[in-house]
């Protein structure tokens, strides 16, 4: 089983309403391989909300309390990024899941690049809270765009 991003199959929970559908992701979804979770609504955010990044560092600096996740208008989101990471984790760890295909960039979910901050559309490397915390616990992530690289 894998743990997958929901709005990579059509699920209207990315930030702005609308969702990020790969249909091949979907595919697997549809094979019964896949269960969809949504970090940041487990984390209690609505949806639409404001567009959110990391400020002053990636993932880990979030767990380990040296970030914070911020809107566009600096409304601190940190709890509610933790919360949905760990909730997430929670899934994963009650189906055994090994591998994950996340959202590419997403404060939450990104990995290996994610936003800087900024809301400059400039990129850094790093993961998002999720997308770490899953990482920390053996759970091998990848995104839409590498997933086609899982064994």
């Amino acid at each position: 089983m894998i743990l997958v991003s929901a709005c990579l199959c059509g699920i209207d929970c990315k930030y702005n309403g609308s969702n990020n559908i790969n249909d091949e992701i979907m595919d697997m979804v549809k094979e019964g391989k896949a269960i969809l979770v949504c970090p940041e609504q487990l984390g209690g955010m609505e949806t639409p909300r404001p567009p959110h990044e990391i400020a002053g560092g990636d993932g880990i600096d979030v767990l380990e309390g040296r970030a914070k996740v911020v809107s566009q208008e600096n409304m601190d989101s940190t709890e509610r990024f933790l919360k949905g990471a760990y909730e997430t984790l929670k899934i994963a760890k009650l189906y055994n899941i090994k591998k994950a295909i996340l959202k590419a960039k997403s404060p939450s979910c990104g990995y290996g690049k994610i936003y800087n901050g900024t809301f400059s559309h400039e990129l850094i490397d790093g993961n998002g809270v999720t997308a770490e915390l899953l990482s920390k616990n053996g759970i091998e992530v990848y995104t839409e765009d590498n997933f086609k690289l899982m064994r």
